[in-house]
């Protein structure tokens, strides 16, 4: 997590002493927190944490997309063959979805009209870079659930430890209130990466939008905008699978009480 954070400050030169302190400490915060989520018995916020690759997969790709877009910014500052290739995968990937109505077009015409050709040039290529990083990460989910048969655990898949923001107790059916919250997850991963850059653009009129032209505001706003919306996803698809889980694990002790009762009925 330290490495994550401290990314862009260590990649982009001429980073300034004061960015470079808050991000220590930031990293320092951030790497202490998963540490001791990781390792005390009564979890507070980390979801699935013993039901991996879940968490792998996501910060696996959130590293992946600050590390390319760092590479990216830096190559506008001193250009090496490394970053002109990623750079040109970029622009090679935001011309395929880079449509009418996608994502990636509405993060453009978020930018102000007075934006510079280079502004609008870096903004299309990082918000299809990530943006495509979030979709490749969530099929790699998907895969995973569906081949591993994801959570295989040993001794059941504990909710309590692995869902820890989740109350069994607070009422209702837990499968009603896990599928509804499914829903909820999936249905905002779908609508933020068109939500985000319209609210931004009205919101614009009210004040000044976050400037794009600094790498590191534009690194961390591309992640947060593809990052979010498909970690999401990703919990909206895990809690249904739970949810199913729980329904399958009832059917079955449902059986197994009838097979009982029908030999000592007979």
């Amino acid at each position: 997590m330290v490495l994550l954070v401290a990314t862009p400050s260590i990649l982009l030169p001429g980073t300034p002493a004061d960015t470079t302190q808050i991000v220590a400490l930031v990293g320092l915060v951030a790497g202490v927190f998963t540490f001791v989520e990781y390792r005390a018995a009564y979890p507070s916020l980390v979801e699935f944490r013993d039901a991996p690759p879940f968490n792998r997969i996501r910060f696996l790709a959130l590293f992946m997309t600050i590390f390319m877009l760092a590479v990216i910014c830096r190559g506008k500052i001193a250009p090496t063959t490394l970053t002109l290739f990623f750079d040109a995968i970029g622009t090679r990937i935001a011309d395929l979805i880079d449509f009418p109505y996608s994502p990636v077009r509405l993060m453009v015409l978020m930018l102000p009209e007075n934006a510079s050709v280079d502004l609008v040039a870096s903004v299309r290529t990082a918000a299809g870079l990530s943006y495509l990083i979030s979709i490749l990460s969530l099929g790699v989910f998907v895969l995973v659930m569906r081949f591993q048969r994801w959570p295989r655990q040993v001794g059941g898949f504990n909710v309590w430890t692995n869902m820890p923001t989740f109350d069994p107790t607070a009422g209702g059916d837990v499968v009603e209130r896990l599928s509804r919250d499914s829903q909820i997850n999936l249905i905002l991963g779908f609508l933020l990466p068109f939500v985000i850059p319209a609210f931004v653009k009205l919101a614009s009129n009210l004040f000044d939008p976050i400037s794009l032209a600094d790498p590191h505001t534009l690194i961390w706003t591309m992640t947060a905008w593809a990052f979010l919306p498909s970690s999401l996803l990703m919990r909206g698809i895990a809690i249904q699978r739970v949810a199913r889980m729980i329904c399958e694990k009832r059917r079955r002790d449902y059986a197994a009480s009838q097979e009982e009762w029908e030999p000592a009925s007979a």
